[in-house]
């Protein structure tokens, strides 16, 4: 483990080395090297594979049936029964996790409201669905990146991009401060009529988005770009027509990650899901040989080979056997029992391992049995909270550069500069509740803390700040429906004939 660090770390710093012992490489140069080196890199291959292992493309899809050949080396056999099933926890994990701490929108807490309602314009429904897919993406790729730009229509929007697409360049070992970034990407083209696929490549710096075609290796400058007009990272059409191109101040790429080393969730439970696999597909393999199940001995056998022999039993369902004297023919059978029982327990213990190893939570857990209390239930979520909280931790810090971005536009909109407000972001996570024994806390709460507090905790509350302003109008409308009812000095119950007495010198009549 200790040698895989040490050998990660000087990859890490190898590139800035290389780059300084050979003064006279040129940055395209040095540029096709590394994509060269990261195209098949093994994290680059993991990445790539988290994406397709989610997406039911599993390594048991190009498995092979073998058996010991004649020289004693396994051989691959053709007539065997070959299924390829697929039981994908590892999509089911990656699921539960992302919508865990991204299925509910997030929330914010800023002092200056005026702030608060044009990041909602920017946080609309559109990036709460970009934080929910990123969440899916960096526990596939260990780390996804936000991508800041304008749509044709003007509209200031975030880009999702895959692990696998993009070559960082660190400052730092930390990866906290980026130098650039190369992205690669696939398009589909033609080449006269004939089909083909384009591997185009962006590198983005603080002078812009270089854009390039990656052809036999080699970095050529994209035929169909204008260079100049093209390499700023924001271009917009002025009044007069002519385009104007503009640069953030920063390398417009902002990483989100699943946790600091940037590891997928696959490399941890890749054994165990290939394992289920398995299982499933020899159990099922095991049920459909139905003449192998049973070993068949031939005695005194009327053909001259066994070829000839499994021919005839697979067709006619019978075969010839010879009687010669004291020398009987005949078949007997030695039966060999599969046990499912078996299979069902392996199973279960690679389902089990699986959910541990990935920090998720099983939802036929006994602990939900009956009437689960809270602690049954929070016991039951502590993995896939502890796991949560590291990776709030990196989107807390990213949502400092997505901010520093957003307050940029703000300003180049002459909307306001608000840099230096300080914003909370709050994720809402989805987690199973006893609503009932959380509302009966909140009920005896009252007069201990204050209002606030307990509707935020309420488990039917999801804008404590909208919740109170809602029940301040309930109570003022029952307070003038109080006073429409009863009012001493004017009419009650709506009748006019019912008047209030008041001071006004009447009289009192006695019964």
């Amino acid at each position: 483990m200790f040698s895989d660090l040490i050998s990660k770390l000087i990859m890490k710093i190898s590139k800035f080395i290389w780059r300084g012992m050979h003064p006279s490489m040129t940055d395209q140069e040095f540029l096709e090297k590394e994509i060269a080196k990261w195209k098949n890199s093994p994290e680059r291959l993991m990445q790539v594979k988290g994406f397709m292992y989610y997406d039911n493309e599993h390594d048991i899809l190009k498995r092979k049936r073998t058996a010991i050949g004649r020289d004693g080396k396994l051989e691959v056999v053709d007539n065997l029964p070959n299924n390829r099933v697929i039981d994908n926890q590892y999509a089911k994990m990656v699921n539960q996790k992302a919508n865990y701490l991204f299925g509910q929108p997030f929330s914010m807490e800023c002092d200056n409201e005026r702030y608060v309602e044009l990041l909602k314009g920017v946080f609309n429904k559109r990036f709460m669905r970009t934080m929910k897919n990123s969440g899916k993406a960096v526990y596939n790729g260990g780390i996804a990146w936000l991508y800041p730009c304008y749509t044709e229509d003007g509209e200031f929007v975030f880009r999702l991009f895959p692990a696998y697409e993009v070559l960082p360049f660190w400052r730092d070992s930390e990866h906290t401060m980026l130098d650039f970034a190369v992205r690669l990407y696939l398009v589909m083209g033609y080449e006269g009529t004939t089909p083909k696929i384009i591997e185009k490549v962006e590198v983005y710096d603080l002078k812009g988005v270089h854009k390039f075609v990656l052809d036999r290796g080699r970095l050529v400058p994209d035929a169909e770009t204008e260079e100049e007009a093209n390499c700023y990272h924001v271009t917009m059409a002025g009044a007069d027509g002519t385009v104007q191109g503009f640069n953030w101040s920063r390398v417009p790429l902002i990483p989100l990650k699943c946790n600091e080393n940037e590891t997928p969730l696959l490399k941890r439970v890749k054994s165990l899901q290939d394992g289920i696999n398995v299982m499933l597909s020899d159990f099922e393999n095991n049920m459909q040989e139905d003449a192998r199940n049973t070993i068949l001995v031939l005695k005194n056998y009327d053909g001259e080979n066994l070829g000839e022999f499994r021919k005839n039993l697979a067709e006619y369902g019978a075969v010839k056997v010879r009687y010669d004297g004291d020398t009987k023919g005949g078949v007997e059978t030695l039966e060999i029992k599969v046990n499912a029982e078996n299979y069902k327990v392996i199973v279960e213990i690679f389902k089990k391992a699986l959910i541990e190893n990935a920090m998720g939570y099983d939802a036929k857990d006994d602990r939900l049995s009956g009437n689960p209390n809270q602690m049954n239930i929070q016991s039951m979520y502590s993995d896939i909270d502890i796991d949560a909280n590291e990776t709030e931790t990196e989107y807390q810090a990213a949502f400092e550069e997505i901010l520093w971005f957003v307050n940029a536009h703000l300003a180049n909109m002459g909307q306001g500069n608000f840099e230096g407000e300080e914003v909370k972001v709050i994720f809402n996570r989805d987690i199973l509740m006893n609503e009932a024994e959380i509302i009966d806390n909140c009920q005896k709460s009252a007069g201990i803390i204050s209002d606030e507090t307990i509707i935020g905790q309420h488990p039917w509350v999801d804008d404590p700040k909208a919740e109170m302003e809602r029940l301040e109008k309930q109570k003022e409308k029952e307070r003038e429906e109080m006073e429409r009812q009863y009012n001493p000095f004017g009419q009650q119950d709506g009748n006019p004939a019912n008047q209030g007495q008041g001071d006004q010198g009447g009289e009192v009549d006695e019964k």
